[in-house]
């Protein structure tokens, strides 16, 4: 017996008076109506209804069931409809895995005009360069800076493709020089990062040419967070690689330098990733959707 069915019945017959009007409003028949009834007076060990060939009436019994009854069944149907309100508007608790240069560094870029649109969204934004179990750790959507991804069991929605290319500040230009082709680097303090697979060389391509490969000294500074590598080269400490999105105001407002113009060192594939289920959360595409506009204006 589905208790649950059987209390819907038991309210739709005291409130029909009569099995043949409940069973006509659940879109049932008197039997299966009538079955319900028992099983659920079975189950209670106690008489729920007086029943005659005139009316039927509440026992003391079924009288304070009744009324448990319609609580619990109101309570019920609230609960789903704030369910359904949830899955058609976008809105609860997000929980996001984001690299330290799009949850830092491009954050203010993104985060306002999601707020804005979307504020019923509460996000809670965990910032990290390393790659996490989302359905282990509990995140939503993962946001991601990589080169193209392996085979995997998410869905991977590709936001942008970004240029990696070498910038430094107009103070260090000023005090060490502009390099004009790729080997006069290895005179200059180039600045690391470290937390992706390390490499002891920059690939460097032209648009229009052979590659160059650049040999990095290992007494320049290396570090394995983005930030830290971004402030030193806003600070004047050497020249950096980072995605043209990461540095695009930067760039823009003069804060950075492009250096060495016409080559970079490859690209990186800005992804959203999220579980693969036959549903997608409002939310969740809210944030994959925003992310994905927020790209292609750029």
């Amino acid at each position: 017996m589905d208790q649950l069915l059987a209390m819907r019945a038991f309210r739709c017959i005291v409130e029909a008076q009569g099995f043949s009007a409940a069973a006509e409003r659940l879109d049932t028949t008197h039997s299966r109506v009538s079955r319900q009834l028992k099983q659920l007076e079975v189950a209670l060990g106690v008489q729920l209804l007086n029943r005659n060939t005139r009316r039927l009436t509440l026992t003391a019994a079924g009288e304070r069931y009744y009324k448990a009854s319609v609580d619990i069944l109101e309570r019920v149907e609230a609960a789903a409809q704030a369910m359904l309100s949830e899955q058609e508007e976008a809105a609860g608790l997000l929980r996001v895995s984001a690299p330290l240069a799009i949850g830092t560094l491009e954050l203010a870029d993104w985060l306002p005009g999601f707020q804005q649109r979307y504020p019923d969204i509460q996000l809670d934004l965990s910032c990290s360069d390393q790659f996490v179990d989302l359905i282990a750790e509990g995140f939503d959507v993962a946001l991601r800076i990589s080169g193209p991804l392996a085979d995997t069991t998410l869905i991977a929605k590709t936001l942008t493709v970004s240029d990696v290319v070498l910038v430094a500040s107009p103070a260090y230009l000023a005090r060490c020089g502009l390099p004009q082709q790729a080997g006069q680097l290895v005179e200059h303090a180039l600045l690391t990062f470290t937390g992706a697979l390390e490499t002891n060389e920059w690939l460097l391509t032209p648009e229009h040419g052979e590659p160059t490969r650049v040999a990095i000294p290992r007494n320049r500074l290396r570090t394995d967070a983005i930030t830290a590598l971004y402030a030193a080269t806003l600070a004047g400490s050497g020249i950096a690689a980072f995605t043209r999105q990461t540095v695009r105001t930067d760039l823009d407002s003069g804060r950075l330098i492009q250096v060495l113009p016409g080559c970079t060192l490859g690209s990186r594939h800005y992804y959203a990733l999220y579980p693969q289920t036959r549903y997608v959360a409002p939310k969740v595409r809210a944030l994959v959707d925003h992310m994905a506009r927020h790209y292609r204006g750029r």
